[in-house]
């Protein structure tokens, strides 16, 4: 269970933060509460497995990525952690997930690889497969994006 407060920070925390000197006093001082408060109860929320990680959002396209593709891997089941941990260890790669495939879909590991233009994501996914021995796959690349957002677990509004 979360107290208010953790509720009232998580809330405040899942949005952009400001970039400033201390974005994290700006957050406590919101809540009335010390910076240093705020610190040890983000770090309690992390150690308790309530919070796996803080991330930044890149807008890939503002920053010279013009292309992205996901990639669907056909990866036999009991190498599954192993050609993961290789392929999520590209640079290109920004996610890397295991997900159950089907009849009609025999897919069951997914990255998601950010590059220049199509061709150097062709060219990352060759690579990716010569160094994890798998030879197949998909790839999707986006073509608009429709929705983007982050999940809002406690809205404020």
């Amino acid at each position: 269970m979360l107290t208010e407060l953790e509720k009232k920070i998580i809330s405040l925390i899942q949005g952009d933060i400001a970039i400033t000197q201390r974005p994290y006093l700006e957050i406590a001082e919101k809540l009335g509460i010390p910076e240093e408060a705020l610190l040890d109860t983000l770090k309690d929320l992390c150690k308790r497995g309530v919070m796996r990680r803080f991330g930044a959002t890149i807008r890939h396209q503002k920053s010279g990525f013009k292309a992205n593709a996901m990639t669907a891997w056909k990866v036999d089941e009991d190498r599954i952690d192993e050609v993961g941990k290789k392929m999520a260890s590209f640079k290109e790669v920004s996610h890397c997930y295991r997900r159950n495939p089907s009849a009609e879909w025999p897919y069951n590991l997914y990255t998601m690889i950010h590059a220049r233009d199509e061709e150097s994501c062709r060219e990352t996914a060759r690579k990716m497969s010569e160094a994890a021995s798998v030879d197949t796959y998909k790839l999707l690349f986006s073509r608009r994006e429709l929705k983007k957002t982050s999940m809002k677990y406690f809205p404020t509004s």
